[in-house]
């Protein structure tokens, strides 16, 4: 938005108009009672618009003060006492914070107390932008606008000098620690480039020997740095007056180099220095200004809106990321829907195709569904020989001399032959009363053949191995009866028949 610089000079009054990076002269104005009028007519027709006035006048007080460090109300409070004991209209005055000092029973607050020695000038001015019903931004001193420049230009440093020959004369701006301390404006009358350096190299020396007088400046802290920005194309002339000494070290800029530093781009041609000075009121200005909350008045509503209007756009903008994102995740769902849709009608076709490949049944598709269902649960339940398999051979692993000759694999009761099952199988019970039968038979490859006791204790112990796992042993058949039921015949010390012990064992689970 376009804002309208008022400069203030103490003869002739100048408005600009500021635009991105553009200053451009409106309209010029005497100081008396003719440039008022002129000044109201020309505001006609500009309800709303953004004004700020930026003073560069010879008559402006600084006055130091120490203050009880508060916060909030009671600061305020203390600042206008100070302010009105200080000026008799505290219209246009305003208290920069330099900030704390500590004091030996309490902390202190250094306050810089500003304002102009005849504040009734600018009265007419304020009176006719609040009569059009403009927005007054506040009211600047170029000097308030010194340290906004002094950092721009690269000032280093805890003090520093801002030289520059504006409109109204040579102005000097005394920095420290980024704030202002002190300012001072001489009138400089059409001086050729070469007065005009060697005034600026004089004025700046009596300055620096002031503010040693004052103490501002300490005995032994170095030559005070001065920024002097020269008018443009007159850096060589300037550079070679402006030698530095013990007491000011001098540093030159072009009039173009300040412009870029604070990135403006078109300037008016008649206008000199105090054009970087408007283009920081208009895009940087600082918060102390010297214009009262009632002159501000408009300009706060303003402010106020903005901010309503911003929180808004940013709330709309909210709620339109938020219901992007739904819409896309309802067009993802709706995408994916459709694609599950086509899978089923696809999956379906193909069914019907398969199906239409089938014999013809006497039964209905649904009961072939469910008997192939029942089927796949009773093959999921039968029982496999491949777990008892698995069983004997790691059992057969741990006995090395165990050497099998049958295996025999089938479902009956425990305790009952395969030749009576077999021949019973139709009236056989039910599921629960069968067992899975493993019946095992092999030898055992002794070098002492006629050792029956340790042969038998080799027989029992590989039974006893096998049963285990959730196997039970249900019959064991011994190499040699060794009951008391048996009859013992033979010569047992007699020579061994050349064969191996043979024995028979019946493993039993139940089914699941």
């Amino acid at each position: 938005m376009t804002r309208h610089l008022l400069y203030f000079t103490a003869e002739d009054h100048y408005l600009y108009a500021s635009s991105g990076g553009r200053l451009e002269l409106e309209a010029k104005f005497s100081g008396d009672d003719l440039g008022v009028t002129a000044f109201r007519e020309h505001l006609r027709g500009r309800k709303g618009a953004l004004f700020a006035v930026v003073a560069d006048l010879a008559g402006e007080d600084f006055h130091e003060e120490h203050v009880p460090l508060l916060r909030g109300a009671d600061r305020e409070a203390i600042v206008q006492r100070r302010l009105a004991q200080r000026y008799r209209d505290t219209r246009l005055a305003a208290a920069l914070s330099l900030g704390q000092v500590a004091a030996p029973q309490r902390r202190n607050e250094r306050l810089l107390l500003a304002s102009f020695t005849n504040t009734q000038q600018f009265a007419p001015w304020l009176d006719a932008l609040e009569e059009a019903g403009a927005r007054l931004a506040g009211v600047y001193s170029v000097p308030l606008l010194a340290p906004a420049l002094a950092a721009r230009l690269g000032a280093r440093g805890p003090r520093a000098l801002v030289v520059t020959a504006n409109r109204a004369g040579l102005r000097q701006c005394f920095i420290e620690d980024g704030k202002l301390r002190f300012a001072r404006l001489e009138r400089a009358v059409d001086m050729v480039p070469q007065a005009l350096a060697a005034f600026a190299r004089s004025e700046t020396l009596r300055l620096a020997q002031y503010l040693a007088t004052l103490r501002a400046l300490p005995r032994d802290g170095g030559p005070l740095q001065a920024l002097v920005v020269a008018p443009r194309g007159e850096r060589a002339v300037f550079e070679q007056v402006l030698v530095s000494d013990a007491r000011v070290a001098f540093r030159t800029l072009d009039s173009a180099q300040a412009l870029e530093a604070v990135k403006l781009r078109q300037v008016p041609e008649s206008a000199a220095a105090e054009a970087i000075y408007l283009h920081l009121a208009a895009r940087k200005p600082p918060r102390e200004q010297f214009a009262s909350s009632g002159d501000r008045r408009r300009y706060f509503v303003w402010q106020v809106q903005r901010a309503v209007v911003a929180a808004g756009a940013l709330g709309f903008a909210a709620c339109a990321l938020y219901a992007g994102g739904r819409w896309l995740e309802a067009y993802d769902l709706r995408s994916r829907a459709a694609d599950h849709a086509r899978e089923a009608r696809s999956a379906a076709e193909r069914y019907a195709r398969i199906t239409a490949t089938f014999p013809v049944t006497e039964t209905t598709t649904e009961n072939l569904r469910v008997a192939v269902l029942e089927f796949r649960r009773i093959a999921e339940q039968s029982a496999r020989p491949e777990a008892a398999f698995i069983h004997v051979s790691r059992v057969l692993g741990e006995f090395p001399q165990m050497e099998l000759d049958a295996v025999h694999w089938r479902l009956g009761r425990p305790g009952e032959s395969r030749e009576a099952e077999q021949r019973g199988a139709q009236n056989a019970p039910g599921r629960g009363d069968q067992a899975v039968l493993f019946e095992i038979s092999g030898r055992v490859n002794a070098t002492q053949r006629n050792d029956y006791r340790g042969i038998t204790a080799q027989v029992q112990a590989f039974a006893n191995a096998l049963a285990s796992g959730g196997y039970q042993l249900a019959r064991t058949q011994l190499p040699f009866d060794v009951t008391s039921e048996g009859t013992l015949t033979g010569d047992i010390g007699g020579r061994d028949s050349g064969e191996a012990p043979r024995f028979t064992i019946t493993l039993a689970r139940g089914l699941p």
